[in-house]
């Protein structure tokens, strides 16, 4: 009499693991859109503090001091420390100066005048400026595809402040490049992190140290210009504004750094398109943007080109690095 093997137990356990799968996707999915509306909300926030008669100088000092608050309470948590040396200091100062600073207060004074949509299509251009500074330091390779990209961001730019009819009037011209420059300044602080990076420190930690020296950066400044903003109990609207961005970012670059380690950088930078359509619509819904069709034309090329920038799967895979190291 021929026996047989009972398939059953691999069918369960197979079952188990396409269980555990979805569960796996189905969390980083949620993950990714909580951490892209959440970010996508900030750019509101911003305007809110700004036109609200809020200092730039002000709301940047607030939103380091709040993320370098939230960020140290996850390394307590963690059980993780800060290095403190005179290399990872002059690390944490440049970190400080091009990814929260001089960012910080670009963007605010620019908030004070543009709409919040137009506020995420701008600052979408941080991939595709810092995969140009990565390609001519050659970090990353350059690929025709790519470099469609990058033709996309300028043209979603261009689109943006040449019509006369694109912006609410030609006098924000201005201040839309004021933005990018903004954003400019954050590809410029990846590049430092890419370049000088230590491998004993997570990211949280670097951006932790980023935002303690940014806040110590920024406290002369308000003391000589006199721009210190006082957040008295009970908040209003601008103060809630800088405190939920404070948060927003320390939290929302924690999950970025989790979903990294979950489900991989090439799924985590995913992000970006969710960040810059809820910015959009976050606009709409709070302040009852409408948008011309210029500027929905310009936030659908730039889209495009964060597709074609946003590194392929190949290129991840070469890396060698462990996303679940930091």
């Amino acid at each position: 009499m021929t026996t047989q093997s009972n398939p059953t137990p691999h069918r369960n356990q197979d079952n188990g693991r396409r269980g555990t799968n979805l569960t796996r996707q189905v969390w980083a999915l949620v993950l990714l859109l909580t951490m892209g509306i959440s970010w996508g909300l900030s750019f509101s926030l911003a305007k809110i503090a700004a036109v609200g008669g809020a200092h730039p100088f002000g709301i940047t000092f607030w939103q380091t001091l709040v993320g370098a608050a939230v960020l140290f309470a996850i390394l307590l948590a963690r059980r993780q420390m800060l290095v403190w040396n005179p290399a990872s200091i002059r690390f944490y100062m440049v970190c400080g100066l091009l990814g929260a600073a001089i960012p910080g207060i670009l963007f605010y004074y620019a908030a004070a005048h543009l709409p919040a949509g137009v506020l995420s299509i701008s600052v979408a251009t941080i991939p595709i400026l810092t995969f140009v500074l990565s390609a001519v330091f050659r970090l990353e390779p350059f690929t025709q595809l790519r470099g469609l990209g990058v033709v996309c961001g300028a043209t979603a730019i261009v689109i943006l402040v040449g019509p006369q009819q694109s912006l609410p009037g030609p006098e924000l011209t201005h201040w839309v490049l004021v933005a990018c420059l903004a954003a400019a300044s954050y590809a410029a602080w990846n590049l430092v992190i890419a370049l000088n990076r230590d491998s004993q420190q997570t990211a949280l930690a670097i951006t932790c140290g980023m935002y303690v020296s940014a806040t110590v950066l920024m406290a002369p400044v308000l003391l000589a210009t006199d721009s210190f903003v006082s957040l008295a109990w009970p908040f209003g609207a601008v103060e809630w504004a800088i405190v939920g961005m404070g948060v927003i970012s320390a939290v929302a670059y924690s999950l970025f750094i989790y979903l990294v380690g979950l489900s991989g950088p090439v799924f985590a930078s995913q992000a970006s398109y969710i960040v810059t359509v809820s910015g959009v619509f976050w606009g709409m819904v709070l302040f009852g943007e409408r948008h011309s069709s210029w500027i929905w034309l310009s936030l659908t090329v730039m889209c495009v080109g964060l597709m074609l920038v946003l590194p392929r799967r190949q290129y991840v895979a070469k890396q060698g690095d462990d996303p679940a190291a930091d």
